[in-house]
């Protein structure tokens, strides 16, 4: 039997969160089943060149406003693309990618589905209803935690086409001991230098002012402590750099605070600090979050969207108002002081991805719903010709 083929359309391919789920599950989805390729609004991020490297094919559609001729001539080239690709899935992600790809995709493939991966507090009111009138066209509306199906039901959508499947970590990647002063020896620091760290894309909705406040804090009573933001900013948001770092200097922690980009070993890194932090003032299921306690790092996290669906405060972590960098602070402080504590929380937290959020049952259940889909489509299909 040939493969299912299933068109992913995405804003782009920078490395945030709902970029490396569709990532991860592009290079599980079983080859047999499963033939995928990618469309994309802008031609940005490090993952272009892996999707060369694994030969998927990827289309641009360069669209800038979706009032204009334009988007409308990109999405009559989307129809055509599907229909002469054969795509029997299109699975589009976020609000850019769900308003361009669900409605020309109706005209074309047999089963359209739309991704909504947190609660939108950037969208304007005008651009939630688009994605809403958008969303009723796709066979199901596919989402990463209880908490944003409770918010799209209360922002209208038909809670019998919404379907949950939470992020998945890839264990294998937290499987070797790590080496905790190598981390240290890359960033110039002695060995056992308590190290905190945030791992996030440098946007304003992450908390990182609270971050970088609550570092402020503990800068008399853990003078030794080092604060680590690691992640990078989108090409439209360079100038965010510049006013975190200009924060940490008027705070006075400027050498306290070390930004060190993206990097490759996350999971390492994650392995090897004190305490890893998510400050976010919105998520709806974190794949950072996870990955930390993935790595049985001790953690700190904001009671925002899906987190206490992963994290229970005391348990398996400890969990803060967003916005309050006293408590951020105090619960770093109580990590870095009680090691005990700190350990056990991060025991307890692997132990709760392997029983929850493992990568083969988010793949798993994604292959279920693809098949699931298309099977009923075509069921109605040969009901409607008979």
């Amino acid at each position: 039997m040939a493969a299912t083929r299933v068109l992913n359309v995405v804003p782009t391919l920078m490395c945030g969160g709902t970029e490396n789920q569709f990532m991860t599950l592009s290079r599980l989805l079983d080859p047999e089943r499963f033939d995928v390729e990618f469309a994309c609004l802008r031609r940005w991020g490090p993952f272009v060149q892996e999707l060369a490297d694994r030969h998927i094919p990827l289309a641009e559609y360069n669209v800038t406003t979706f009032r204009s001729v334009r988007a409308l001539a990109q999405q009559a080239r989307l129809v055509r693309h599907i229909a002469r690709r054969r795509i029997q899935i299109v699975h589009a992600y976020n609000f850019y990618g769900n308003v361009f790809a669900v409605p020309p995709a109706r005209l074309a493939a047999p089963v359209v589905i739309a991704s909504i991966r947190d609660c939108a507090p950037y969208l304007t009111g005008m651009q939630k209803r688009v994605q809403r009138y958008a969303c009723r066209l796709a066979d199901c509306v596919l989402v990463n935690a209880e908490a944003v199906r409770d918010w799209l039901v209360g922002e209208g959508y038909d809670r019998s086409q919404i379907v949950v499947i939470r992020n998945g970590v890839d264990l294998a990647r937290f499987g070797d001991a790590p080496d905790p002063h190598r981390i240290r020896r890359d960033l110039g620091l002695l060995p056992g230098t308590p190290l905190v760290a945030v791992v996030s894309r440098l946007t304003r909705l992450k908390g990182l002012e609270n971050f970088l406040e609550a570092a402020a804090m503990l800068r008399s009573t853990r003078p030794d402590a080092r604060f680590l933001i690691v992640g990078e900013t989108a090409p439209s948001e360079i100038a965010y750099l510049e006013v975190l770092k200009r924060l940490a200097a008027e705070l006075g922690v400027a050498d306290r605070v070390i930004f060190t980009g993206i990097r490759s070993d996350v999971p390492a890194l994650l392995s090897g600090v004190d305490v890893s932090v998510m400050p976010s003032l919105d998520e709806a299921l974190s794949n950072v979050l996870l990955e930390s306690m993935a790595a049985g790092a001790p953690t700190v996290a904001t009671r925002v969207g899906g987190t206490p669906e992963a994290l229970v405060d005391g348990v398996s972590g400890l969990l803060v108002a967003p916005g309050n960098s006293g408590a951020l602070a105090a619960a770093m402080a109580r990590l870095l002081d009680d090691r005990r504590l700190a350990d056990g929380l991060g025991r307890t937290a692997r132990t709760v991805i392997e029983d929850r959020f493992s990568v083969e049952r988010m793949v798993h259940a994604t292959e279920q719903l693809y098949l699931t889909l298309l099977a009923r489509k075509q069921r109605a299909t040969l009901e409607a010709s008979a």
